[in-house]
């Protein structure tokens, strides 16, 4: 056993040492090497794509965010980081079409200043989903503590000691840092059947996992008022223990992103890694 140990250490040691005298020198680079960490084949068609700057520019730092917006790109540009990494599209639209912007002041202006900054920003939105174990829902349910509470291991539903609705959602805000949030259902209700649904895959797949009898408060994202609210109204009219905490579209994933610059860290050693925050997306008056 220990000769078959020490052939396996000489046969991978030449490997480890050329990743460690090889680091990313680009961002490029950098993508060549996520390619080659994720657990799923890197799909042919897919917006996880570079949408702004020369992949071939040499490599200072790397920020992961949600939304690659004005105050981000700042924040990266302060701690250095040239390579921006982000979940969501950068112009306004799921491909990052900006063909209609052309003569828009604000996309103008958010080009000018990737332009005087050097900056590259890569989209990373699929192949974190589809990786295992999903990156998303993984720093999600971290960020919430509900992994001692999974069912069966599942990044999806949770069996939790009995809660009111309100007493829940007033947790996941302080744990996440909102400013507010939204229930449908009401406030006294008692459960401890949940399952979350991060981001916005639309409110049929919400009323989906609503139908099911072992989801009693389903924590989404975002969803249009007429699918998901319209169906939980209903519901809670009839009568039914089913109620949906709304906990927005950017703070739903969030978390999800610095988990992906923790798993980047892993592998990439030689430049920063950062992750920046979002403000806070909405404010109640």
């Amino acid at each position: 056993m220990k000769t078959k140990s020490f052939l396996i250490v000489l046969l991978f040691a030449p490997l480890f040492l050329t990743a460690q005298n090889n680091p990313p020198k680009t961002p490029a680079d950098v993508v060549v090497l996520i390619k080659k960490q994720v657990t799923c084949p890197w799909a042919g068609k897919t917006v996880d794509t570079f949408k702004a700057g020369d992949p071939q520019t040499p490599l200072k730092g790397i920020a992961t965010c949600m939304f690659a917006d004005m105050e981000v790109l700042k924040k990266a540009v302060k701690e250095d980081c040239n390579f921006i990494i982000t979940h969501e599209p950068v112009f306004y639209n799921h491909l990052d079409n900006t063909e209609t912007f052309q003569n828009d002041q604000v996309f103008l202006e958010k080009m000018d200043f990737i332009k005087r900054n050097n900056l590259v920003i890569f989209r990373f939105h699929d192949h974190i989903h589809a990786t295992e174990p999903d990156g998303i829902s993984t720093g999600m349910i971290d960020k919430m503590e509900l992994k001692n509470y999974a069912v069966n291991g599942s990044l999806t539903f949770f069996e939790l000691p009995e809660k009111t609705l309100a007493g829940f959602a007033l947790e996941l805000k302080k744990k996440l840092g909102l400013e507010t949030v939204r229930i449908i259902g009401r406030p006294e209700m008692k459960f401890s059947k949940t399952a979350f649904m991060a981001g916005a895959p639309g409110g049929q797949r919400h009323i989906e996992m609503l139908r099911n009898p072992d989801v009693e408060v389903l924590i989404a994202g975002e969803a249009p008022e007429w699918e998901t609210y319209l169906y939980v109204n209903d519901a809670i009219a009839q009568g039914k223990n089913k109620a949906v905490i709304f906990l927005g579209h950017v703070k739903s994933e969030e978390a999800g992103m610095k988990y992906a610059a923790e798993w980047l860290q892993t592998f990439i050693k030689s430049v920063p890694v950062h992750f920046i925050e979002e403000e806070p997306n909405f404010h109640t008056l």
